[in-house]
């Protein structure tokens, strides 16, 4: 392990100078238990090992709430000796705790930044900046720009579809009166039975590019993408920045595909686009998380074979905290060697990775309702969970269950 805290990190628009061709980078999310940090440091380790990626992210809970966490991952990587891309986000946040983060990292050695807005926290619908705080992620850039100079690297999100905040529920018929460019930003989710179509309208489009162009201009390095599942969105989001004076690299952020709950969950919240043809393949394997994995890492590589093509500077995976799916994209790349054959029981910790912070619920969470507490024993797709309420009992000792739909129930 080296012994590298204090000295500075290389930024990564520097280090992408030098990797004239595509590489790989990752990132991690703090998980809440001592044993998944535990078995993440160790996933950490291995990875970068197998994988040589450039460098590797951390995010950042909603209000701060993963910073302990988020610094000692950061400063591990760095231990590791790959470079650190810390997010910090200013969502709910004491202006005290971004100028400590920012003071840490200096200290530490940690050059880069990802400067983000952020999620509301869990259990609370709508964002809300803190009194005094920073109101947006270009708040975020321009006081990194003030305060430290050029000494962090800053690179900020990019929304190929459009931020969901920005994306709009379609009526009936309406999607035939769409544009092209709009059409190729549809996404759409089945509810209570009833499909339901999304579009992030042009003119809300046009606001997000210009809001990219103000951070761009702020001072951001570069653009680190949200999830996508179609390349051409990627692309013609690439083309629309250039339109739009906003010269520097775009990531494309890969988010793996693991599992079938998870990615309809995840797809869902962030009103991805997921093309008919993937979401049939899918749909297909749903009975078997094995077949899910080798599916993810056929279609990633797919993906990411396009996505080079394209000019990408490198592929940026939301690993979910697990192996497999990265090291299978990579072996298909032909940028690792059967990584995913030999290292086959990689990802049997899964359980132990859920998310710290996460407003997510999952099987086995205790959750509050308005029945009182219970535990989730099973998660669908759409977000609805059948749930075993703890404070009710039958007679006999019988147990009482609900089917309670997404938004009436959250994580303790």
């Amino acid at each position: 392990m080296s012994n590298i805290i204090g000295t500075k990190d290389e930024k990564i628009i520097d280090l992408m100078q030098s990797h004239p061709t595509a590489f790989t980078s990752l990132e991690f999310y703090p998980p809440r238990t001592t044993e998944g940090v535990q078995n993440l440091r160790s996933r950490i380790l291995r990875m970068k090992e197998n994988t040589s990626p450039v460098f590797m992210d951390v995010t950042w809970g909603a209000g701060g709430s993963t910073s302990e966490t988020t610094m000692d991952l950061v400063r591990y990587i760095k231990e590791c000796g790959c470079v650190a891309n810390m997010h910090l986000t200013c969502t709910n946040m004491d202006p005290d705790l971004v100028k400590s983060a920012l003071s840490d990292c200096r200290k530490y050695g940690i050059t880069n930044i990802v400067a983000l807005r952020g999620d509301a926290p869990e259990g609370e619908g709508e964002w809300k900046a803190s009194e005094g705080g920073f109101s947006c992620a270009l708040d975020l850039v321009k006081f990194i720009r003030l305060e430290y100079g050029n000494e962090f690297g800053i690179s900020i999100a990019g929304y190929p579809e459009g931020h969901p905040n920005a994306i709009t529920i379609l009526s009936p018929g309406e999607e035939e009166t769409l544009s092209e460019k709009e059409l190729l930003r549809v996404s759409s989710s089945e509810k209570d039975g009833v499909v339901q179509k999304c579009v992030c309208r042009d003119e809300d489009y046009k606001k997000e590019m210009i809001y990219l162009k103000e951070k761009y201009d702020a001072g951001a390095d570069f653009i680190i993408t949200q999830m996508f599942f179609d390349t051409d969105v990627f692309k013609n989001f690439c083309d629309d920045c250039v339109a739009y004076g906003i010269n520097c690299p775009v990531v494309p952020g890969i988010m793996c595909i693991n599992n079938f709950g998870g990615f309809f969950r995840m797809t869902g919240f962030c009103k991805t686009r997921v093309p008919e043809e993937l979401k049939q393949e899918m749909i297909k394997r749903k009975h078997s998380e094995a077949e899910i994995k080798k599916f993810g890492a056929e279609f990633g590589t797919a993906m990411c074979m396009r996505l080079v093509s394209q000019g990408a500077p490198c592929v940026h995976f939301y690993t979910l905290n697990l192996e497999k799916v990265v090291y299978g994209i990579l072996d298909g790349l032909g940028w690792t060697k059967e990584l995913s054959s030999k290292l086959e029981a990689l990802d049997a910790d899964a359980n132990t990775m859920q998310a710290k912070g996460s407003a997510w619920a999952r099987v086995g969470d205790e959750v509050q309702s308005m029945f009182g507490k219970g535990i989730v024993m099973e998660m669908r797709p759409e977000g609805a969970a059948f749930i075993k309420i703890s404070n009710w009992k039958l007679a006999n000792g019988g147990e009482v269950k609900a089917y309670l739909k997404a938004g009436t129930f959250k994580k303790i």
